[in-house]
C-alpha cells in the first residue's frame, strides 16, 4: 500500500510541484493550502509524514507542529524560506524531525521523505513487541495472549491447563513425571493431589488430539510420566 503524504504549503505552484515528484516515486500526496485546513487534516487524517511551511495563512507552521506533536508521531519535515538558524531550532524543539530551506530540489524533498520513512519504520518495528508463539503441527499456542488453536479452530483453556499444555510444549521430548508437573504447574503450597495432573492431561488431550486413544502431542510413558512429541 502506498505511503500517503501531507503537504501544508500556501504557494500552489511549490505545493504542485512537491506533489508531482513525490507522486511520480509512488507516494499518494493531499495538499493543504493554508495553516487551519492543514492543521485540520493533520490531526484528523491518517497520514505517513507531513511536509510542513513555516510562513502560512490562519496559523502558522509551528503552531501546526506543535498541535500534531501533541497528539502523533507522524514525521514531519519543516520547509521554509527562511533561513534564521533560530527558527530551525525552534521547529526542531516543536518536534519536527528535519528543517529544509527554500529553495531546494525536489528530487531532494523525495529523498530526505523515503529516509524519514524509513527510519520511522525502523523505529516502530523495534518497539513492537511480537507476541510468543509456539507451533507444531496445526496446534497454536500463544503465551504472551494465553490463546490455543488446533487446525484454525481455537480452544477454551482453564489456567492451569494452559500453563501445563504450554510447559510440557515449552520443554518438547522432555519426560516428566507426575510429581514435577505437580510441583512445577501447582507449586508444592497448592492444595491437591498429583492425580490432578492426570486429570488436566485427560481435559488437554480432549481438546487438542484428534484420537485421544493414540495422542500425538502428550504421549504416557508408562510407569514415568508425560512427554510432549515433536
Amino acid at each position: 500500500m502506498s505511503k500517503r503524504i501531507l503537504i501544508v504549503e500556501d504557494e500552489e505552484s511549490i505545493a504542485d510541484l512537491e506533489k508531482d515528484y513525490l507522486e511520480l516515486s509512488g507516494f499518494e500526496v493531499e495538499v493543504a493550502n493554508d495553516g487551519e485546513v492543514g492543521l485540520k487534516k493533520g490531526l484528523e487524517g491518517e497520514f505517513d509524514l507531513i511536509i510542513l511551511d513555516l510562513m502560512l495563512p490562519g496559523v502558522d507552521g509551528f503552531e501546526i507542529c506543535r498541535q500534531i506533536r501533541s497528539q502523533k508521531n507522524t514525521p514531519i519535515i519543516m520547509v521554509s524560506a527562511k533561513k534564521d538558524d533560530i527558527d530551525k531550532i525552534r521547529g526542531l524543539g516543536l518536534g519536527a524531525d528535519d528543517y529544509m530551506t527554500k529553495p531546494f530540489s525536489p528530487s531532494e524533498l523525495v529523498a530526505r521523505v523515503k529516509a524519514h520513512l524509513a527510519r520511522y519504520e525502523r523505529l516502530i518495528g523495534s518497539n513492537v513487541e511480537q507476541n510468543e508463539v509456539i507451533e507444531i503441527r496445526g496446534l497454536k499456542i500463544d503465551k504472551t495472549a494465553r490463546r490455543v488453536w488446533v487446525n484454525g479452530e481455537e480452544k477454551s483453556f482453564t489456567t492451569k491447563e494452559f500453563d501445563l499444555l504450554t510447559f510440557l510444549a515449552g520443554h518438547p521430548n522432555h519426560v516428566y513425571s507426575k510429581e514435577e508437573l505437580f510441583r512445577e504447574i501447582w507449586d508444592m503450597e497448592s492444595i491437591g493431589d498429583i492425580a490432578t495432573v492426570t486429570v488436566h492431561i485427560k481435559k488437554i488431550r480432549e481438546k487438542i488430539e484428534y484420537d485421544t486413544s493414540h495422542p500425538q502431542y502428550i504421549e504416557t510413558i508408562w510407569g514415568v510420566g508425560y512427554r510432549f512429541k515433536v
